[in-house]
């Protein structure tokens, strides 16, 4: 009897998977899409409803042959590719390939161990064709302005640029942050503490001025805040009030992806899609010895808190176990998700709460072991009662002048006997010997100068926290929003931050201008809710492109007539020609070309306008990029080999 196909996306998964379901079934991975749009098209009919012509890839046509030969005999199909809208739409696309005449079951699992596995096979489903319709929008909406804006680009700008729909609005986000770091002007400020002294007690107690009157202290100059130390030097202190209260700090919800990619980098350091692909390899499989293989955490694509009732029994039951009852709360701890989460999604957590990270210290890498040991403490700590501050202060007045001191004091570890990275800072201060109307001697006004700081460049942990505020993307999107923008050179890595380039700064500005509701972030959140809103069956895909098409194609109409393609000509000649060259752009950045193109090829590197230091050549630095970053090289190269990282100086 011929065994039962079941078709899982990535290669990875296919042995982990078999071993689960044993003989009866055959497990073969798609490697991701088979079926798409083709690459040299733009493979839309707009004219006859938005419809999509959908072809093999074509590097990937003999594996749907492979695959076709291997199912030509099964008479059952079980699709498991991924449990999201795209996974929905890779196995959809393979039925009219491999599906003709034989019963096609959907299953999908959020964490690949045995028991999620033949429970999902137990329990297979139809597919979705709302969640298809709401994937395929989304890939027609993304050609459409990437395909149709690019091209623009490409005659008025340079060439190989391109445009997306969610990573221009990125773009934009970065550059506005670059351009509002620009225009900063720091502002002066002073702060004003005061060492304080009671007669029968050796120790200091500093205070910081707060209020003047019944007005916050704010002291923008010297000569302002000179005065007020002046008047604060005649002044009688006295303790005007002590008081103490407890705080309870609640445990953060488990991590859904933007959190995870928030966390990744703000402790780890790690880049948003270096953390998706760890995740990816600690969701499909890790070989625990033994032959014995298995998915350590959830599904790592998710907008959702939620956790199953199984789970939190579970980590419920281990959290007694492990740590003691004063740490179980009396009811599961629930979190609310955003309005748009999926709520048949769970949060990313272990698969297995008892594999605690030190047990998987030696399965794993470093710094797969670390983004697990993240989701584990992160998981867990969600689950245990809140820490308990107990928080004290001392208030003291000097005339008109209110100064205070405070501190805090951790009396109960609660959650952060888990997530112990968390835990703040304690500013442990004795009170015992103070009491209200007690009389203080002046020791020291201490005033300090400050100024402003500029906002900070976005991060990838900060900027995933922006997109998710303002609706743009998806779990499954952040990561690739920031590569594309990224591998296109507008934007490069600054110490871990986001910088973009003078290439980005041009093609944002041009977008703004002319595709003002592309750029419009609110405008993309709005395709986020519509695309939302197909996928629950409350809008038709069709009328979504629809509504989109006919103002964006008014937009691209009016700058394909009036984007004028500027020449910048420079004091240089051509070699070949003697025509005067231009400067243009290309995906690497800036160039420079002969003004006679496309009859004369010549181009160059754009120069910095330093000349190559090694003796008798003649060449000029080019700025480079490289992985470990910037560097100068000479325009002769591969004749002349010099390189440095700063750039040398001129005699």
């Amino acid at each position: 009897m011929a065994k039962a196909i079941v078709i899982v996306e990535s290669p990875t998964k296919v042995k982990t998977i078999n071993k689960f379901l044993g003989d009866k079934f055959k497990v073969l991975s798609s490697m991701g899409h088979l079926i798409d749009l083709p690459k040299s098209t733009l493979g839309v009919d707009i004219k006859n409803g938005f419809q999509p012509k959908m072809i093999v890839v074509r590097s990937k046509s003999k594996l749907l042959t492979k695959l076709k030969k291997d199912t030509e005999k099964a008479k059952k199909i079980y699709f498991a590719t991924d449990p999201d809208r795209e996974g929905e739409a890779i196995g959809w696309n393979l039925i009219e390939h491999i599906g003709n005449g034989k019963k096609i079951y959907r299953v999908t699992f959020q964490e690949i161990t045995k028991e999620a596995v033949l429970k999902a096979f137990e329990n297979p489903r139809e597919f979705d064709k709302k969640r298809i319709d709401a994937q395929v929008a989304r890939r027609i909406l993304d050609r459409i302005v990437g395909y149709k804006i690019s091209p623009l680009l490409w005659k008025k700008v340079g060439s190989r640029l391109s445009a997306g729909r969610v990573q221009s609005v990125a773009l934009r986000i970065i550059v506005e942050r670059e351009r509002e770091i620009e225009k900063f002007v720091p502002q002066e400020y002073w702060q004003i503490a005061v060492d304080l002294k009671k007669a029968d007690y050796d120790t200091l107690l500093t205070a910081a001025l707060e209020k003047i009157g019944n007005e916050k202290c704010e002291l923008h100059s010297e000569g302002e805040t000179q005065r007020v130390v002046d008047d604060l030097n005649n002044q009688d202190f006295t303790v005007s009030d002590i008081s103490e209260r407890q705080v309870k700090r609640k445990a953060s919800p488990p991590l859904i992806t933007s959190t995870m990619q928030q966390e990744a980098f703000n402790k780890l350091r790690f880049n948003a899609s270096r953390t998706m692909m760890l995740a990816q390899q600690l969701y499909e499989g890790i070989d625990l010895g033994d032959g014995e293989t298995v998915g350590l955490i959830t599904y790592m694509r998710t907008d959702s808190v939620n956790i199953s009732q199984e789970a939190t029994g579970r980590v419920r039951q281990f959290i007694g176990a492990n740590y003691g009852k004063k740490y179980l709360p009396k009811i599961p701890n629930k979190y609310k998700s955003k309005k748009s989460a999926q709520e048949a999604h769970e949060a990313i957590r272990p698969s297995d709460v008892s594999r605690k990270p030190a047990d998987m210290r030696r399965f794993l890498d470093d710094d797969q072991y670390r983004l697990y040991e993240l989701i584990w403490n992160r998981f867990v700590s969600s689950q245990i009662v809140p820490a308990v501050y107990q928080y004290k202060k001392i208030e003291i007045m000097a005339g008109k002048y209110q100064l205070g001191a405070s501190g805090s004091t951790l009396l109960f570890d609660g959650f952060l006997t888990v997530d112990k990275g968390v835990r703040e800072e304690e500013s442990k201060i004795d009170f015992s010997h103070y009491a209200k109307g007690d009389p203080l001697s002046l020791e020291e006004v201490k005033p300090t100068q400050h100024f402003t700081k500029s906002p900070p460049r976005y991060s990838d942990a900060s900027l995933v926290k922006a997109l998710e505020e303002d609706g743009i993307g998806r779990p499954s999107t952040y990561a690739s929003i920031i590569q594309t923008v990224v591998l296109r050179n507008y934007v490069v890595r600054d110490r871990g931050y986001l910088k973009p380039t003078e290439l980005g700064g041009l093609i944002c500005d041009l977008l703004v201008e002319y595709f003002s509701r592309i750029m419009d972030p609110g405008f993309t959140a709005k395709m986020e809710d519509s695309l939302d809103l197909i996928e629950e069956g409350e809008m038709a895909s069709s009328d979504l492109l629809a509504e989109f098409y006919k103002p964006f194609k008014e937009e691209l109409d009016y700058a394909e007539a009036n984007i004028v393609k500027t020449e910048n000509f420079v004091d240089k000649h051509c070699p070949e020609c003697d025509r005067q060259m231009v400067v243009k752009w290309g995906r690497r950045g800036k160039f420079l070309s002969c003004s006679g193109f496309p009859e004369c090829k010549f181009a160059q590197p754009f120069t910095v306008g330093v000349k190559c230091p090694e003796i008798g050549c003649e060449g000029e630095l080019v700025k480079r990029k490289s992985r470990r970053g910037a560097f100068y090289g000479c325009s002769k190269y591969p004749e002349c080999t010099y390189v440095t990282q700063e750039l040398p100086e001129e005699n």
